[in-house]
């Protein structure tokens, strides 16, 4: 079996985001793995409508060629480290959308949160949760998330993620939980 591949989803489009900084924060510690392969993957590279088709593609197909590229992207994958911001207590609207374009392609896979706002993002990450769960996936319980007193001076510009050494053991943490998980719904999906 070859190692599990992850994307490191960058789940804000805006301009001044800080999802950028953080999946390749997320990726530098990753890549001193060899138990999993990575890869960051930007919603922005995916510029889907607002969800306007007939039904979810786990009854009806897509019409649309982005979504359609974005589905054949998450079926790469064999689990997935969020990277999101906290939008009014829950996820940016571009990972929703993201996340409802899709089912089929999310079934049976692992999935990890690294997360930043005024309460570390908490609150985005367990709706994200919650979403995940009925997508099928399996949520690993170690997430990392980046608090009000931390997050400011990254949001102004005063300091970048890498410059907080408290979060590589919580990223190490999540990436031994996701990396476990992985591996096992991996196993089991190729085993049918």
């Amino acid at each position: 079996m070859n190692v599990p591949k992850i994307g490191i989803i960058i789940s804000s489009t805006r301009a001044t985001r800080v999802g950028q900084q953080a999946a390749e924060y997320v990726e530098s510690i990753a890549k001193k793995r060899t138990d999993l392969s990575f890869e960051i993957v930007d919603l922005r590279d995916f510029p889907m409508p607002f969800f306007d088709e007939v039904a979810s593609n786990a009854y009806v197909p897509s019409t649309n060629t982005i979504a359609q590229a974005w589905q054949k992207k998450v079926a790469s994958l064999d689990g997935f480290i969020f990277v999101t911001a906290e939008y009014n207590n829950s996820i940016t609207a571009a990972l929703k959308n993201a996340l409802d374009y899709a089912y089929p392609e999310w079934n049976r896979k692992a999935a990890a949160y690294f997360s930043y706002g005024s309460a570390g993002g908490a609150r985005a990450v367990q709706h994200l949760r919650d979403i995940c769960v009925e997508l099928q996936m399996a949520p690993v319980r170690q997430s990392v998330l980046i608090m009000g007193n931390d997050f400011y001076p990254i949001m102004n510009g005063q300091k970048q993620v890498k410059d907080l050494p408290n979060l590589e053991p919580q990223v190490t943490n999540m990436l031994d939980q996701l990396s476990w998980w992985a591996t096992a719904l991996k196993s089991a999906r190729e085993s049918k």
